[in-house]
């Protein structure tokens, strides 16, 4: 009897219509790439994601330094908590390769092997994050990102693999567009749209506001409608969030 390859045929299919959907030119903003992502991983049998900026030098925390991800808040909090991103052993193998890298928990842990390294290891021992998937992306300038991919399932092979780094490519460069549009929106922001935005991440209220610029209630409201509309953001929150993942505040 002639073996089907009909499951085959369909993952084909199935990849083939997510490159065809990827526009890189119509992705502007983050919130239209996280559904990209999701789709991505959903895909692929993986529960999470996340694109951060590679640790150079400077020290700079884990949450400093993440771009775009679904992990857990907690889990986030956690591994900022032990501070062994920059020297863990994801990074250090990505230093030296450009190929993807794999494998389980251990690849967060520190690679200097600290005092803590058991404690670590425990923490990041999330069910779903049983194995990773990495890739070392840059952006056009040259600047060094980490694009992982986490779940249950057994590392990619051969064409899989080859397929899910030129798909995060191609999302790779989705993120950069939005950076341009993030720049657009920095050259846009006025010093007082940035300053009431400033103040209200400090957990100031609008009236509080008020009174520290000197200025009035409805003037704060104001700034804060016209910086949510420049930042495409939808309430105040997200437009606050949006302005700290784009260093404006």
């Amino acid at each position: 009897m002639k073996e089907s390859n009909e499951p085959a045929l369909l993952r084909e299919a199935d990849t083939a219509d997510m490159f065809s959907e990827i526009d890189t030119a119509a992705v502007r903003t983050e919130y239209e790439l996280l559904h990209l992502m999701r789709r991505l991983i959903a895909r692929y049998g993986f529960g999470h994601f996340m694109i951060a900026r590679m640790p150079l030098a400077e020290q700079q925390r884990f949450s400093e330094r993440l771009v775009l991800s679904n992990w857990p808040s907690e889990l986030v909090r956690q591994y900022d908590a032990c501070e062994t991103f920059q020297s863990s052993h994801l990074v250090e193998r990505l230093r030296f390769t450009k190929l993807p890298v794999t494998g389980g928990p251990e690849l967060l842990d520190a690679a200097a092997k600290p005092a803590g390294e058991a404690m670590v290891h425990r923490l990041l021992a999330h069910p779903e994050m049983a194995r990773h998937f990495a890739v070392l992306l840059h952006t056009s300038n040259g600047d060094p990102f980490i694009a992982m991919l986490s779940g249950r399932r057994d590392a990619p092979a051969g064409v899989e693999c080859a397929t899910l780094y030129l798909l995060l490519v191609q999302l790779f460069e989705c993120l950069e567009r939005t950076f341009d549009t993030g720049n657009s929106a920095r050259e846009r922001l006025s010093s007082r749209e940035v300053e009431c935005l400033r103040w209200a991440a400090a957990g100031k209220s609008s009236d509080e506001i008020a009174i520290i610029l000197g200025i009035s209630t409805y003037t704060v409201s104001s700034y804060f409608k016209s910086a949510t509309r420049k930042l495409d953001a939808v309430n105040r929150m997200q437009a606050i969030a949006r302005a700290m993942r784009l260093k404006l505040i």
